[in-house]
């Protein structure tokens, strides 16, 4: 069996349940054992005498009985199911699941697993799983506590499939070792082979090491594309030398408002790259609000005047509308040619804009990820700019270049990044930073509420609307979640509509409505019909509403302190004094920390600093990782100081020429080349 073999090769694997693989992302041997679990569960036997009712335990019991079912004041099927075990007896509830009174055979053992109260001489246990005997560690090593393996169920793949066919390649393959020796031997890593197995299979010995290792491992590989992008660059002399247009003074002037110094520092500083042989491949951070746009603007001016094209791509069609309107405003009177490319645009629409860019005529082109089409041609690319860097990773910035070998490249992010992790993430580009923000922008003031005081943040969202502003209401979830007690963006909407703004105008808006749609809602809102949008984080890139004046962000919990930080920059756009009120139904010491750092600056460099030491390790698995950069289990800023070594122990592997490390370097290289996996497989 080869890595490379398509998942077909696989026993058990027919075309259906193959269609179902290859919708999840699985399409070979490879990609199924990188299809990592998102979590585990540990499996503990119940002490009868010492366990808290907010965790969950495993009793083994034998069956006895069923009830018949009846029917709850509120609706719901109610079953109850007596169990015997050496703890004594057991009654297990079970709500709208009549069926499982047939599940099981008197004298059955079962394996109950959930969380258990005291009531009397019984254990009592609402809704329990019910374990096969190898997930509940039963007949196995003996040790104290079993781990189960919980995969991301896409495309109705369910656990059952996904760990016998992983349990079939891993009995007949044995996967190569490529991390240098000494780096498992300064770490006390396992070697590959044995990490990927226990990640699959993880036992309380190894575990830890196996995650830490893999999270190296893709750490230690998106290291080496960056030292190969810069190692490309630093030989490139390939680049366009521009001219600085006379008309540079006048763009200036016509801008609507008056630079600051920092953003005048980030146009010197870009101007000066774009007149060098080299191809200009820079970073340009600025906080939320702090007018990137109008830097990006400047060196589009110039590229157009030098007769080349340029363009920036965004990552929702929200923010490309937006950015194309801005940028025709400012651009068609000084009889600059500004398009617009992206994916719900009619056919025909789509084919002129291609036309227009293919014929090589200076212009600026503003689009999403519809720029990197194959069938996108730019015959005359001066300037790429990629706005919201973290939402594309380094391989579509390479894609996009390589539509044109020696473009300039500038990447804007106001992802408030610590300066020591922005020199590593994004060490193939030289850093700009805007670190001051337009005059006349009052800060927002930010309020914390616990649920039970909503609606003191409902009033004060009331008195903005008389005053003629308006209001965003942010939640997490598109659906309702039962388990984690969130409110959807649907059922918030409706709950708002006829509760407390039922005077008032009040939409929504999410992510899996389609773009036309979201466009029409979000151009309502700016032209002032809309008083209340409730809204997922679709909002939380770029969108920019000076007359909104107030946010309310709901279960604020959910959300990272930089994102946090990203909603709040929705609003304090306009003259207004604005508003960022977190309501919050979780009383943990985190917290209320967190709420606390959000409250007493905006800083977003402070705030990516105090997020960085509170998250320290971060949790197993680390948060949304977004756009490609490839990372599966680490997290740039959870996994903030391995990262440091895996970029430490990567340049040391680069350079060097020892040949062990060379034939390590090759392969890796060679692998991302062809895979989107930063595990590398040999």
């Amino acid at each position: 069996m080869q890595l490379e073999d398509d998942i077909r090769s696989l026993k058990g694997v027919g075309d259906k349940t193959a269609s179902r693989l290859n919708n999840a992302g699985i399409k070979t041997v490879m990609d199924l054992i990188l299809y990592f679990p998102r979590d585990y569960e540990r499996i503990d036997e119940i002490d009868p005498y010492a366990f808290s009712a907010e965790e969950k335990f495993m009793a083994r019991a034998e069956f006895i009985s069923a009830s018949r079912p009846m029917r709850t004041r509120t609706g719901k099927t109610m079953i109850h199911l007596n169990f015997n075990s050496i703890h004594g007896p057991i009654r297990a509830t079970y709500f709208n699941m009549p069926f499982m009174a047939k599940t099981f055979q008197a004298g059955q053992m079962v394996n109950l697993y959930g969380k258990f109260k005291r009531m009397g001489a019984n254990l009592v246990v609402t809704n329990p799983k019910s374990l096969k005997d190898e997930e509940a560690g039963i007949g196995g090593n003996g040790e104290e506590g079993n781990f189960i393996a919980r995969y991301p169920l896409r495309e109705n793949l369910t656990e059952g499939l996904l760990r016998k066919l992983i349990n079939q390649v891993l009995g007949q393959i044995r996967i190569a070792e490529n991390l240098p020796p000494e780096v498992l031997a300064t770490y006390h890593y396992p070697t590959l082979d044995e990490a990927i197995r226990s990640i699959h299979n993880p036992d309380s010995a190894g575990f830890e090491k196996a995650l830490e290792r893999l999270k190296f491992q893709e750490l230690f590989a998106y290291s080496m594309k960056i030292q190969a992008a810069r190692a490309l660059r630093a030989k490139d002399e390939s680049g366009i030398v521009f001219k600085m247009s006379p008309r540079l003074l006048e763009f200036k002037k016509a801008l609507p408002y008056q630079l600051t110094e920092a953003q005048s520092r980030s146009i010197r500083e870009i101007l000066l790259d774009q007149k060098r042989p080299q191809p200009m491949n820079r970073l340009l951070q600025g906080d939320v609000g702090s007018g990137k746009t109008i830097v990006a603007l400047t060196a589009l001016f110039n590229v157009v005047e030098n007769d080349l094209q340029g363009a920036l791509m965004v990552p929702t069609e929200i923010l490309a509308s937006q950015h194309y309107k801005d940028l025709l405003d400012i651009l068609e009177p000084f009889g600059i040619e500004v398009r617009y490319l992206v994916g719900s645009l009619k056919a025909k629409e789509k084919v002129k804009v291609k036309e227009a860019i293919a014929s090589g005529r200076p212009m600026v082109v503003v689009g999403t990820h519809a720029l990197l089409e194959e069938d996108v041609e730019f015959p005359n690319l001066g300037f790429v700019v990629t706005d919201e860097q973290h939402r594309f990773g380094v391989n579509q910035r390479l894609r996009l270049i390589g539509k044109n070998r020696g473009v300039d490249v500038l990447v804007m992010s106001a992802t408030p990044i610590p300066r020591t992790l922005a020199l590593h993430l994004y060490s193939d580009l030289e850093l700009s930073v805007i670190d001051e923000l337009p005059p006349g922008r009052s800060p927002v003031v930010t309020k914390s509420f616990m649920g039970a005081s909503r609606d003191r943040a409902y009033k004060l969202a009331k008195t903005q609307i008389e005053q003629g502003r308006q209001v965003y209401v942010v939640c997490p979830l598109i659906e309702e979640n039962e388990d984690l007690k969130l409110t959807s963006v649907g059922k918030l909407t409706e709950e708002l509509k006829n509760g407390v703004f039922q005077n008032d105008r009040v939409e929504m808006i999410h992510g899996r409505m389609k773009g036309k749609e979201k466009e029409a809602i979000m151009n309502e809102f700016k032209a002032g019909a809309i008083d209340v949008l409730v809204s997922t984080t679709v909002i939380e890139v770029g969108v920019n509403v000076p007359n909104a004046s107030l946010m309310i962000i709901q279960n604020a919990e959910r959300f990272g302190l930089s994102q946090l930080h990203q909603l709040r920059g929705r609003v304090g756009r306009g003259e207004w004094q604005s508003y960022c009120l977190l309501i919050a139904d979780s009383q943990s010491d985190t917290t209320r920390k967190r709420l606390e750092i959000m409250t007493s600056t905006n800083d977003g460099f402070k705030i990516a600093e105090a997020d960085l030491k509170m998250r320290g390790t971060g949790a197993i698995f680390g948060t949304n990782q977004s756009g490609d950069s490839g990372l599966t289990l680490a997290d740039f800023i959870a996994d903030y100081k391995l990262f440091m070594e895996a970029s430490k122990w990567a340049s040391q592997v680069f350079q060097s020429t020892d040949p062990a490390h060379l034939e390590i370097k090759q392969e890796i290289l060679k692998r991302l080349d062809k895979s989107m996996h930063l595990i590398c497989l040999n």
